[in-house]
């Protein structure tokens, strides 16, 4: 067990509530039995953050659980945004100035986690070996106009990009609309990485191309990578170079 992971078990283990989208809950359900337990279905973010906070300030201790990282599309920024809308005082555990150790505010730590970039990357291979951009299809908080400026200017600069939130029931079109987008910059044969539930049960891993995507079975556990014009697939894997073999010689027999 690594430091970030045994900060993570131990902090499970050590506070009295733990708040959490039911799915996520379930999954880490055997290293908090006998707490109190705030689970919430999708959507209801707000109210899980508002409960564990109400609870976090009457003093006692409370976590809020994200998959991934939490500060990446996930729950800790929504926890700043309300305590600032609360006009709730925060502090972290590791400030320095002692005039900022205020009995009276709220103690607030984000602990790091291995985000669903990191992890489908690895099982890739090396995708994001140079510069890349992630960008969610979600317009559920983010209007939809304001998603294709970002895909097209992505495109524009040749960044690898990251798709979070790719399909959903209920959103259909959007990644159809998103293809249409990046074809206008990208070769049809250019390699798409699809990983589906990294590190969970129900892991898969695709490569196809672009002018394939739509055919691909995608859903909101899937995260996408659009190569960049540099990166290839090799073999069964799917590579960005950084540009060694351009500036350095590295011989061709071993």
């Amino acid at each position: 067990m690594d430091h970030l992971s045994k900060r993570a078990y131990d902090i499970l283990k050590s506070v009295d509530t733990v708040a959490g989208y039911t799915t996520y809950i379930d999954l880490i359900i055997p290293l908090i039995e006998n707490k109190n337990i705030i689970s919430t279905g999708m959507t209801k973010e707000v109210d899980r953050v508002e409960a564990a906070i109400e609870i976090a300030v009457k003093g006692r201790s409370c976590a809020i659980i994200s998959s991934g990282d939490p500060g990446i599309y996930a729950m800790a920024g929504l926890v700043f945004e309300i305590c600032q809308i609360k006009n709730i005082p925060v502090t972290s555990p590791f400030a320095n100035d002692p005039a900022l150790d205020d009995k009276s505010s709220l103690q607030v730590e984000v602990v790091p986690g291995i985000p669903a970039l990191c992890a489908g990357a690895s099982l890739l291979g090396a995708p994001l070996t140079h510069d890349f951009a992630v960008i969610s299809l979600s317009d559920l908080l983010t209007p939809w106009n304001i998603i294709e400026k970002r895909l097209e200017a992505a495109a524009m600069a040749d960044f690898v990009i990251v798709l979070y939130n790719p399909k959903s029931k209920k959103r259909v079109v959007q990644l159809e609309k998103t293809q249409t987008i990046l074809l206008k910059h990208r070769d049809i044969n250019t390699p798409v990485g699809i990983v589906t539930g990294a590190m969970r049960k129900n892991q898969d891993i695709q490569i196809v191309s672009l002018g394939d995507l739509q055919k691909a079975h995608v859903n909101m556990q899937t995260t996408l990578f659009i190569g960049s014009s540099a990166s290839v697939k090799y073999f069964d894997f799917m590579v960005t170079p950084r540009g060694y073999s351009k500036k350095y010689k590295i011989d061709r027999e071993s």
